[in-house]
């Protein structure tokens, strides 16, 4: 890798860390987080450090790229009201060492039954949480 792609994938990394704190700090000022961290899934999970929700929902791990948009979902687990501490969502896919994984916050409304994923790419049923028009969210690179 030459000295000036090594210089501007440092840019980038710096600039996309430094606008996803901006945005978990503003998520946090309205009660809603996810914070993850780059971990090994090789076991067939994957975990947030915390997630924090207004009220009960669901921590949902979307796969992602460098463009940062959320893609098919590969995992989901519950989460309820409140700081919801190691939150382990299971993989329904396999995930290769590398890959991007978006951890996001979604409701629990607009399905037909409570307690149950009801969420597709784009439907708004369980849908993802947004603050601001932001996603609450967090990537991570499975190990």
């Amino acid at each position: 890798m030459n000295t000036t792609t090594l210089k501007t994938l440092k840019a980038l990394s710096l600039t996309v860390a430094l606008a996803g704190t901006a945005s978990l700090a503003n998520a946090a000022d309205h009660g809603v987080a996810v914070k993850g961290m780059d971990q090994d899934v090789s076991h067939g999970a994957v975990a947030a450090s915390m997630v924090q929700a207004e009220a009960n929902g669901w921590l949902v791990v979307h796969r992602t790229d460098s463009n940062m948009k959320p893609g098919p979902v590969v995992g989901y687990a519950p989460v309820i009201k409140g700081t919801n501490n190691n939150v382990n969502a299971i993989l329904q896919e396999n995930v290769e060492s590398g890959e991007m994984l978006m951890l996001m916050l979604h409701g629990e409304a607009g399905g037909m039954k409570t307690g149950v994923f009801e969420y597709t790419l784009g439907a708004k049923e369980d849908g993802p949480i947004k603050v601001d028009s932001k996603l609450v969210m967090d990537v991570i690179t499975a190990k």
